[in-house]
């Protein structure tokens, strides 16, 4: 397959964060980027070359679009698949709009994880009343999911009993859902990983996660997880990049119960909230891999310069004021990442800090250290 050299265009669908930070690797290789969404002066379109305001169900606009670019990726994967269908009769998408329709919703998922034989959490489908009152009988206390269209928390209730799981998808207006068992967990991980046009993968070690309210608070790595879980949780992201047939990045989420076992939670076929370190931790970043993969171009090392870790930047930072950014700077470990988002809202994603040490614990203590200073010094400029 020819490569898609430096000098051509490449077409985002998305907008957000992911997409800003693929751009600017694409923008420094020499590539043009053009972005689709319907919204403007976004994250990605504020680096971008060209920034189309349209919606997704514009299946006319995304022709127009695909026409003009030589390679589609996207940046989240709640991209319709009828605009990806449509993407992809006038240009190659990468990962393939099959990968987008499996993993955009959570229940083919989940039977798609079951069925090829990976270690998944024990669910069930939530279609109608009935499967609610067979179901909660045997997982036990679980958590409800909306099966389509739920990152970060969104859609996700816990529930001890039917009389709560009942509750919840009233909450829910009944729309299909996933209720999975809860898993009494050790710790969360993932994995990036990606693959290219000639089927050859690179991995990034395993990340150790920290969420906080379903949210994304902190990640680390390399994570102080034994081999045998290194090895397996490898194993298991290069089979799903290859039974998924992935041109791409894609990033695996496990759990790792108190039992030593290791189960997968969810797949983000995309640069990945975790992988965000990489950036200024790795010879290659996930972004720039994303971007080799879907020009066909060979994969770039993916070892770590420096242990490192990464804390998220959500609008509560900004709740009393604009963060006085010098506070975190003064850290000389500390890198800051910015977003170009105007609004900050609590919960939205902002940025991010990442930080380097001579360990993946010093680098974490070091980038909350960080991030508290600016919580601090923003509470104190409003006394």
């Amino acid at each position: 397959m020819k490569p898609i050299l430096p000098g051509s265009v490449i077409g985002v669908l998305g907008s957000g964060q992911l997409g800003r930070m693929f751009a600017i690797s694409a923008r420094r290789m020499g590539y043009r980027v053009h972005t689709y969404s319907p919204d403007r002066d976004t994250p990605t379109g504020q680096v971008a070359d060209v920034e189309i305001d349209a919606a997704y169900e514009d299946l006319d606009a995304v022709r127009k679009f695909a026409q003009g670019v030589d390679v589609i990726t996207f940046e989240f994967e709640n991209v319709p698949a009828a605009t990806a269908a449509e993407a992809e009769r006038h240009a190659p998408v990468r990962p393939g709009g099959t990968v987008l329709h499996t993993t955009q919703h959570r229940l083919r998922e989940k039977t798609y994880l079951s069925q090829h034989g990976f270690p998944v959490t024990p669910f069930r489908a939530i279609q109608r009343p009935s499967d609610l009152r067979l179901a909660m009988p045997e997982l036990g206390p679980s958590i409800l999911k909306t099966a389509g269209f739920g990152y970060d928390g969104k859609g996700q209730y816990r529930v001890k009993n039917l009389e709560e799981a009942e509750a919840a998808w009233r909450a829910m207006n009944h729309q299909e859902a996933v209720l999975e068992q809860l898993v009494d967990f050790e710790a969360e991980l993932s994995v990036v990983g990606v693959r290219g046009t000639g089927g050859v993968c690179e991995f990034y070690p395993p990340s150790l996660n920290h969420h906080v309210n379903g949210i994304l608070d902190v990640s680390l790595s390399p994570g102080p997880f034994p081999d045998y879980i290194k090895n397996e949780v490898l194993d298991i992201t290069r089979g799903l990049l290859e039974s998924l047939d992935v041109t791409g990045v894609l990033c695996v989420e496990f759990f790792l119960t108190r039992g030593g076992k290791v189960l997968v939670n969810e797949l983000a076929p995309r640069p990945h909230n975790s992988g965000h370190l990489t950036i200024d931790a790795c010879i290659t970043s996930q972004f720039e891999q994303q971007l080799r993969a879907v020009c066909g171009l060979p994969a770039g090392c993916p070892a770590m310069l420096a242990p490192a870790a990464m804390a998220n930047l959500l609008g509560d930072v900004w709740s009393n004021s604009e963060p006085d950014w010098s506070f975190a700077l003064e850290v000389p470990e500390v890198k800051l990442h910015l977003y170009g988002k105007m609004d900050a809202r609590p919960g939205r994603k902002m940025g991010h800090l990442t930080a380097t040490g001579a360990t993946a614990t010093q680098a974490e203590q070091i980038a909350r250290a960080a991030r508290a200073r600016l919580t601090a010094q923003s509470a104190n400029s409003t006394r």
